[in-house]
């Protein structure tokens, strides 16, 4: 298998698995543990702003590349198996379904209000220093 081919599957099944824990955040019987860093995974991953903007060469890419599915794969193994494959065939059936992943505004305002933050910060700190 070329690394193109695994490179696409392993693209895919980290798509599927962001929107498996979609689902996994709404499920009874997952763990509170595991629902807290999901929906911030969610937020994330699924929000139409990055925190790391693209542009900026190299670290624009670090975090859709290594950061999103690090979080994705812990926060899966977190989930019981049963609700993990309950929430797959969820995730399955949407993405066949809608075709596209789903967006989140929760994501988008999580994204803006960390930008916010650390600009606020830097320009204390700026004030304070300078």
């Amino acid at each position: 298998m070329s690394i193109g081919i695994l490179l696409k599957t392993w693209a895919k099944r980290v798509k599927r698995d962001g929107v498996t824990l979609w689902f996994a955040g709404k499920h009874p019987r997952t763990p509170w543990h595991a629902k807290i860093l999901g929906v911030f995974v969610v937020a994330y991953a699924l929000s139409p702003i990055d925190l790391i903007p693209d542009f900026i060469p190299v670290l624009g890419y670090v975090d859709d590349i290594l950061l999103l599915p690090a979080l994705i794969w812990l926060t899966v193994k977190l989930l019981p198996p049963d609700v993990l494959a309950e929430c797959r065939v969820q995730a399955d059936a949407w993405i066949r379904a809608k075709g596209a992943k789903p967006r989140s505004q929760f994501g988008m305002v999580l994204v803006v209000m960390v930008w916010l933050s650390v600009a606020t910060a830097a320009c204390l700190w700026l004030k304070l220093y300078l």
